[in-house]
């Protein structure tokens, strides 16, 4: 495996060996337990008689031995404390000397030995504080270096994507970078591309991923296929579908290794199918489709590449060449919704539509989604050209001026705003939206809420009514304080404490949860429309 690979394999763990690596040599090992490959996922000291149900998989852990004073020391408590670790998955166990034992005792020894549960002695010289330092620092330097690592595989897939073979160049660029042999087949079936692993493995013969093939192109929607074959790197074969957007089967990927893909090498795997089904996309819908490659690249932060000030006003350059702009020319994310009619009408076409997209935004960077389209345009989208896209039976999120750096960011805020959009059937600018929970839930969202959870109070004569809610608000207003709402509504603290009873009763809600109080607290900014006599 590529020393790379390996590396990448550890996105967000280290094995317990290279952590014990890493301490002072003062640990002593009692029992070894074969536990020095298995992935650790944190340090946590505990003096809980049974800490599993607060552990994760993997978990190093500390204890003092307080859980084994008294009674809790006898054989069978020891036993049942050490098989509940085991069932667990805890990587490891470490005795802390002092101040409660000078020595691990004999029968924890016993227990470890008989589970099989890795067991060290720490010395008093030793704070567990430190030892969980020592682990998050490492931790964090190994994920440093997997992202470095990661964000240079990504720059090293988009080259491939620009280069004059970018399917073959992208499959040679991936093979580099995880240890498999990569075969790109078509939907009739024939190898369009293919790339052999660093260890020098090549794939199967096409006859024998033919079954999985067919599964492959016989399916539908997002999924993988397995199979496996008594080859040298094909003990493993994936196969991943390659889509069009309409969930058509343009192809597929198959990969093939002798060992299952660490996290961090799935990553780059998927980077490298969602790049190959918008280049067999490109080879499907024409000359259009790389406006669609460089939209998508552009709005998912997994795929824009990160790098020095070259590197950035190069892709600035693009940018502007793509938006008839200039480099320096702020940008925004514009995002279409079809409230009319969900789906393309029958008989139009999706290029017909991105056409249309392409020369009211006057852009180039306009990607068909499964809610409606995407655009990146260097317009403001005035009122007339909202006019004019509203006239077709679509709606608008209108994102805010940004950079080519900030276009994720953008494209997500735009996100968080569409369902707004699909439920108001209104266009929304994000300049102009409240960053809040009420300004991002809307009108229509907050009083269909306040209708159904104040509707055993808003059902009152308005003469109970109005007093119930005027001090609901006040209590709420006040984090549920009987003194400050008292003070603030002018009544005395017992009677505001009996018509928040009454008002617990009426609503059959327990308004000592702070999620009840929270979600009462938000409805009450939208009840004045519910109670308005206009």
């Amino acid at each position: 495996m590529p020393a790379e690979a390996a590396a990448a394999g550890r996105l967000s763990f280290v094995t317990l060996q290279q952590f014990l690596d890493r301490l002072p040599p003062l640990l002593k090992m009692l029992h070894d337990g074969d536990s020095g490959g298995q992935l650790l996922r944190w340090v946590e000291p505990s003096e809980l008689e049974d800490p599993t149900p607060y552990l994760p998989e993997g978990e190093f852990l500390l204890t003092a031995g307080l859980p084994f004073l008294g009674d809790g020391g006898t054989p069978a408590k020891v036993d049942a404390y050490v098989r509940r670790l085991v069932e667990a998955k805890v990587a490891a166990l470490g005795f802390g000397i002092r101040p409660y034992f000078d020595a691990v005792p004999d029968v924890l020894v016993d227990g470890c030995r008989r589970h099989n549960l890795t067991l060290f002695e720490v010395p008093e010289s030793l704070p567990f504080a430190a030892i969980g330092l020592e682990f998050s620092q490492l931790l964090e330097t190994d994920n440093a270096r997997v992202f470095r690592q990661l964000a240079e595989t990504n720059r090293q897939l988009m080259r491939a994507v620009l280069s004059p073979r970018p399917e073959h160049e992208l499959l040679a660029a991936l093979v580099q970078r995880v240890p498999v042999w990569a075969l790109m087949v078509g939907a009739d079936g024939r190898v369009r591309a293919r790339g052999t692993s660093a260890g020098g493995s090549t794939a199967v013969e096409l006859s024998l991923l033919e079954p999985m093939l067919e599964r492959l192109f016989s399916g539908r929607g997002p999924r993988v296929e397995m199979d496996g074959f008594d080859q040298p790197g094909s003990a493993l074969v994936v196969g991943h579908p390659l889509r069009s957007t309409r969930d058509a089967n343009l192809g597929a990927l198959l990969l093939g290794s002798d060992v299952p893909l660490t996290p961090a090498q799935n990553n780059v795997v998927q980077s490298a199918v969602g790049l190959l089904e918008l280049l067999v996309r490109q080879r499907t819908s024409g000359s259009l489709a790389p406006s669609q490659l460089a939209t998508a690249v552009l709005l998912h932060p997994e795929s824009l590449a990160t790098g020095g000030t070259k590197h950035l006003n190069g892709l600035k350059d693009l940018l502007a060449q793509s938006l008839s702009s200039t480099r320096s020319a702020p940008v925004r994310v514009v995002q279409g919704i079809k409230v009319e009619a969900p789906d393309w009408p029958a008989g139009d076409s999706p290029v017909r539509e991105l056409l249309q997209w392409r020369r009211m935004f006057d852009t180039k960077l306009v990607e068909i989604t499964d809610y409606g389209f995407a655009a990146v345009t260097r317009l403001k989208v005035d009122d007339a050209l909202l006019a004019d896209v509203e006239k077709l039976g679509w709606r608008l999120v209108i994102g805010e001026p940004t950079e080519l750096t900030a276009l994720p960011a953008a494209y997500q805020r735009a996100t968080s705003l569409r369902s707004q959009v699909q439920r108001s059937g209104t266009s929304v600018r994000a300049d102009e939206v409240s960053w809040s929970v009420t300004g991002l839930l809307g009108r229509e969202a907050g009083t269909l809420l306040a209708e159904r959870l104040l509707r055993p109070v808003l059902a009152l004569e308005p003469d109970r009514r109005d007093p119930l809610l005027g001090v609901l608000r006040g209590w709420l207003s006040e984090n549920g304080s009987w003194d400050g709402s008292a003070k603030l509504l002018g009544l005395h603290r017992n009677s505001v404490r009996r018509q928040i009873g009454v008002l617990g009763e009426l609503l059959q809600l327990d308004l000592n949860q702070a999620q009840v109080r929270a979600e009462l607290w938000i409805a009450l900014q939208y009840a004045d429309a519910l109670t308005d006599p206009a």
